[in-house]
């Protein structure tokens, strides 16, 4: 097997770490698996531990995306490959190994991924969340509202397939992961940012 083909478990594994609850372990913070909406993402921690917390989480969660593409870059690996590495950290981070295969809805690492297949793509796609967020206040539409678009970015940058078919699966499962955030937002109950969730 050529080496490069071993970045796609590296990613995976690589994801499967959680920032959430090694930054909340750190800080002295609850276990965001277990309080607030039970999601260890930025969000969630943000909510439980503050603007630091969430900021080093967000960090912890683009670079997982981001760091097997700089690689997979630096080794000129094909497009197919480029894009299921990509894939493989995002999948990580939703399932992973390392916590049975319960993990986080993965808007931050899908944004390292996206930065990694084009720093520009990446951009629009944080502007989008950060301007629906502006309006709305919810970080679950920004997150939906930056996933569809997400693939119309990577095509009009890059015209790859290989790159807008991984980024389509990317946000598939992203939306399904808000599955609960859609229903309370259909419902007028989901939460602001910078609301605490009881």
């Amino acid at each position: 097997m050529p080496v490069e083909w071993l970045l796609i478990p590296f990613a995976y594994l690589l994801g499967s770490v959680s920032s959430a609850v090694i930054v909340s372990r750190t800080l002295g913070l609850p276990d965001p698996r277990q309080e607030g909406s039970k999601n260890p993402g930025a969000t969630n921690v943000l909510r439980l531990g503050g603007k630091r917390a969430a900021i080093l989480t967000l960090l912890g969660d683009a670079s997982k995306g981001l760091i097997p593409l700089l690689i997979a870059k630096s080794m000129a690996v094909s497009p197919p490959l480029f894009a299921a590495i990509g894939f493989a950290a995002f999948v990580g981070h939703l399932y992973p190994v390392f916590f049975q295969f319960k993990g986080g809805k993965g808007v931050a690492t899908a944004l390292g991924v996206l930065l990694g297949f084009a720093w520009p793509v990446g951009l629009m796609a944080l502007l989008t969340w950060i301007g629906v967020a502006a309006l709305f206040r919810f970080s679950s539409l920004s997150a939906l509202a930056a996933a569809v678009l997400a693939p119309v970015y990577v095509w009009l940058w890059l015209g790859s397939a290989e790159l807008v078919v991984a980024t389509l699966f990317m946000s598939t499962l992203l939306v399904y992961r808000h599955k609960g955030n859609i229903e309370r937002l259909l419902k007028g109950e989901e939460a602001r940012l910078g609301a605490k969730r009881l």
